[in-house]
């Protein structure tokens, strides 16, 4: 066993690029990327969003999901307006294309809920207890001014 294998930090990182690439593996047919989907999925739970709001849930700066909103906005995903009170605030809403892509990509919670490997929802409900903490507690140290 390599001493990086005792690690609680590299643990972490190997089941977050495990679950990427898993992601990666589900979406490449329509060509989205997990972050993509993520933003996907907000918009289909929550409706339309301010950019700001997506970037914040996201804890994505404008310089990458700008991007990443032009992308899903090309292949028609996603339409970005200008907020008719507040001009200053662009909002993201579903296009037709979003909300039935929704249908195609059904299947892809069970599968990743499947690979955690995970014995039943009580158990993937303490993991996520567990991880917002981790992150919370690494959010402190690495900004402790907040």
């Amino acid at each position: 066993m390599a001493i990086v294998d005792e690690m609680v930090c590299f643990a972490l990182y190997s089941a977050s690029r495990a679950t990427t690439r898993a992601y990666t593996e589900l979406l490449a047919p329509w060509k989205l990327t997990y972050t993509q989907y993520l933003v996907l999925v907000i918009l289909w739970t929550e409706g339309e969003k301010p950019v700001r709001e997506l970037g914040e849930v996201l804890q994505l700066d404008s310089g990458t999901l700008s991007p990443l909103l032009r992308r899903l906005e090309d292949k028609e995903f996603i339409v970005r307006q200008r907020d008719g009170q507040d001009s200053r605030v662009v909002n993201v809403s579903l296009t037709s294309g979003g909300r039935a892509l929704q249908n195609d990509l059904a299947h892809i919670p069970a599968q990743i809920a499947c690979g955690t490997g995970l014995p039943d929802l009580k158990a993937a409900q303490a993991l996520l207890d567990s991880l917002h903490r981790v992150t919370e507690s690494m959010q402190k140290i690495s900004s402790p001014d907040t």
